[in-house]
């Protein structure tokens, strides 16, 4: 009786085809819920400090004196936690991955909020 259910899998795989993506010939389409990579718009930032304290894998590091936020890519778990405790609602959940790196520093991505000085003309 297996041998019917197994020859059943073998021609449904047979004529179906590949079951798999063509990955360089189409690309992936993400649903809008998939998490990706977390990103910011630095300009309504207020560097709290709330999603630094909030990361359970400790990959945000903000500095306030500085104007700083950055992110581990490589250590960040997408939990989506610092996301939901944002004040200002300015970091976002990206359904697009990063880019592969290939040293440990390419994963790192720091935002600088620059602040125009009133003194230069």
């Amino acid at each position: 009786m297996k041998s019917f259910v197994m020859t059943k899998t073998v021609m449904k795989n047979l004529f179906e085809g590949p079951s798999t993506l063509m990955y360089p010939k189409k690309q992936r389409i993400f649903v809008p819920m998939s998490r990706g990579k977390v990103e910011i718009n630095i300009n309504e930032c207020i560097f709290c400090g709330m999603c630094n304290r909030r990361c359970p894998t400790y990959a945000i590091g903000v500095t306030k004196a500085q104007k700083e936020w950055r992110i581990d890519r490589l250590k960040c778990c997408t939990c989506d936690l610092c996301v939901e405790i944002c004040p200002t609602k300015c970091l976002r959940m990206d359904n697009q991955y990063f880019k592969s790196v290939t040293e440990k520093s390419g994963g790192i991505y720091a935002a600088v909020k620059v602040t125009e000085d009133p003194g230069v003309s």
